[in-house]
């Protein structure tokens, strides 16, 4: 099995190609490069899939989580610790989102410094639009086979474990 794997690597880009480096201090080096690498390729390929529809990765994985919730509001809070980028500024994006009209922001009503946030509509709609663009950031890991890409995900869960 690991010599179809083998092959398989071979006839793709190496990232000593794509990056033009030579050697890494070992492969542990290289792996880490390969990641970060990688990480960026794939925020790429995405954010040219949201352009069209005028969103940031960072404001649709709001709107995603926010669906999720739907039709319950949710806090700010909530979405800071769903979010896939912990750096983001929620508050921020959650307020451009208002002002694009995909979401609303309102006081909650039994705690004042609490903001509750529901998608609307428009935004719900604007993300059945962009689901179909979902099946075409998959195809970037079509290339491995079931058993792969479980052993991908599970090395991935130990890195960060």
């Amino acid at each position: 099995m690991f010599a179809i794997i083998n092959k398989k690597i071979m006839a793709l880009m190496k990232l000593e190609d794509e990056i033009s480096q030579k050697a890494f201090k070992n492969d542990f080096h290289r792996a880490t490069v390969n990641i970060i690498y990688t990480y960026n390729w794939l925020v790429n390929f995405q954010m040219n899939l949201l352009k069209p529809y005028g969103l940031t990765i960072q404001q649709y994985n709001i709107l995603r989580i926010l669906r999720g919730q739907y039709p319950n509001p949710t806090t700010i809070k909530v979405i800071k610790e769903r979010m896939l980028d912990k750096m983001s500024d929620a508050s921020r994006i959650v307020e451009k989102l208002r002002v694009k009209g995909l979401v609303d922001r309102k006081e909650c009503p039994h705690e004042r410094r609490k903001v509750d946030v529901l998608i609307t509509q428009r935004g719900l709609d604007l993300l059945n639009k962009t689901d179909n663009h979902d099946d075409e950031l998959l195809t970037k890991t079509s290339s491995l086979n079931e058993h792969e890409i479980k052993l991908l995900n599970e090395l991935l869960d130990k890195i960060r474990g």
